[in-house]
């Protein structure tokens, strides 16, 4: 295992469209394993097999199955398939964790404290994210010319879908491109014209959390995205419109997005009345 042949995957997985976050997440999965083996003298099934009960005593079984979709899909472009293991088995969870659930009130709240420091283009990138569902990559298709028309065409891991943009946002992201003199293109763009990555997105969200009173290990772009499935989903009850909306190929993916905290599934069960 060298690292040109790892070069060689990552220029593999680009050419299959994979999003750039995806095959930024499977390099640093492959470079960590890279450095384990340095200290081995072979690679086989055993070794690989020990190295993921190394990253289930480290990590969280979800993010031990993405480092092994990571080398699993290595293997395959090597032809190594006797090195090829089996992802941990994840139990079906029946509600999210409290302490990860943004609501919308911490939303509200993030919005006033980038309104109190005159950050419009963050007031208006939050508000965004949260009414459209978009993930953080897709906001480069927040253009003038799709604010003008109130839709957005988006073309990502080989999907294209269309969103439609609420009218309020519509004539705020007008009246903030007028101010910016941003006649065409992009709307989220840096003070050089660059547009915004997903990594500037999310270390702007973390500087509002002491400011808008919002523990920090909510906010980041996707939590959004996630606040967007459970109000549309509450407002109109359509789980495979919204899968639509999300861009999902299955509406067991967007299931993971509804699921409600904790305490609600407490209250849940204490409406059944079943304790005599």
């Amino acid at each position: 295992m060298d690292l040109p042949n790892l070069t060689r995957y990552l220029e593999d997985l680009h050419r299959q469209e994979r999003s750039a976050a995806t095959i930024e997440k499977y390099k640093r999965a492959l470079t960590r394993f890279y450095h384990w083996m340095a200290e081995k003298k072979q690679l086989d099934k055993d070794r690989v097999i020990d190295y993921k009960n190394e990253l289930t005593n480290q990590f969280a079984p979800a993010g031990v199955n993405t480092a092994l979709a990571a080398l699993n899909g290595f293997f395959r472009f090597m032809s190594w398939e006797d090195c090829l293991v089996k992802p941990l088995r994840l139990q079906r969870r029946t509600f999210a964790s409290k302490e990860k659930e943004l609501t919308r009130r911490e939303y509200e709240r993030l919005v006033t404290a980038a309104d109190r420091k005159q950050n419009n283009r963050l007031s208006l990138l939050l508000q965004t994210l949260a009414s459209t569902g978009i993930r953080a990559s897709e906001v480069r298709y927040i253009t003038v010319e799709a604010v003008q028309v109130r839709k957005a065409v988006i073309i990502l891991k080989g999907k294209t879908r269309t969103i439609l943009l609420p009218e309020k946002l519509c004539r705020k992201l007008i009246k903030y491109a007028r101010e910016q003199k941003i006649g065409s293109g992009e709307l989220f763009l840096t003070r050089h014209g660059r547009p915004l990555d997903r990594k500037e997105i999310w270390a702007q969200m973390k500087h509002l959390c002491c400011a808008a009173g919002v523990d920090p290990g909510k906010v980041f772009p996707h939590n959004l995205r996630h606040l967007f499935a459970r109000i549309f989903y509450d407002s109109q009850k359509d789980i495979a419109k919204l899968a639509d909306l999300l861009g999902h190929s299955s509406v067991e993916t967007t299931r993971i997005y509804l699921l409600t905290s904790g305490e609600e599934h407490m209250r849940a069960l204490d409406r059944l009345h079943l304790i005599c």
